[in-house]
């Protein structure tokens, strides 16, 4: 039976993993260079970046442009229920930047409005002390906004939910620039970009959200009620 050999870059990712498993490396710590861990390690300046792509695609961590590469505390895991928001965790911080804007391209379509008309965006970044944990841009008509309030959920909420059917699209992509730079992660780590769109009685969209939640951290979770004609015919 033959066996694979460990490529160099999981060689050298294994040791550092390690490292930082056992707390030789402690979270926040800086890494040696990549010219010295390429000299350590004793292999070309590119196979040692391939290495740590692996440990920044588990998280264990974190490239910061112009400092060099840092130990990662273990993450916090954000798990997504179907049908609702992710829930709020006291330990985390949420950044809420609102702009009013006029629906054009993707968010006419998504709103189901005219072009041009005017909507509120709320962005949402979520944090935990200073590392961005996920994030959010939720969209809301411009004559629904004041309903909506701000207030210690990291999510904008209404006084009095509105919405009757809220129906999601769950895909797992690579981050746009813009969102890699956000969440301070590496633009190869795939993030789970789910879109939120809710609707009143009347059929009128109320809210489209898009969340982007780091795939190093992130788990969906969604429940199936059987009907009661579904019960009937298992029955």
């Amino acid at each position: 039976m033959t066996h694979a050999v460990p490529s160099l870059r999981h060689t050298i990712a294994d040791d550092l993993r390690t490292r930082i498993m056992t707390g030789h490396l402690k979270a926040g710590e800086r890494l040696a260079s990549e010219p010295q861990l390429a000299t350590h390690y004793k292999v070309s300046t590119a196979t040692l970046r391939n290495a740590l792509a692996l440990l920044q695609a588990e998280g264990l961590i974190e490239k910061v442009h112009g400092k060099g590469n840092f130990a990662r505390p273990p993450l916090r895991r954000i798990t997504y229920a179907g049908g609702g928001r992710t829930p709020f965790d006291p330990a985390l911080q949420v950044n809420i930047r609102t702009t009013n804007l006029r629906a054009r391209g993707h968010l006419r379509a998504l709103l189901r409005v005219s072009s041009n008309s005017p909507l509120t965006e709320f962005l949402c970044v979520i944090h935990e002390g200073r590392s961005p944990h996920s994030l959010a841009r939720i969209y809301v008509p411009r004559d629904l906004a004041p309903a909506v309030q701000l207030g210690s959920s990291p999510w904008p909420q209404r006084a009095e939910p509105i919405s009757t059917e809220i129906q999601e699209t769950v895909t797992a992509r690579l981050p746009t620039p813009e969102e890699a730079t956000t969440l301070r992660i590496s633009s190869t780590l795939a993030v789970l970009a789910i879109t939120s769109v809710a609707t009143d009685t009347t059929g009128r969209v109320v809210e489209a959200a898009l969340l982007v939640l780091p795939g190093d951290r992130a788990d969906a979770v969604f429940t199936t009620h059987p009907t009661t004609e579904e019960r009937k015919t298992e029955g």
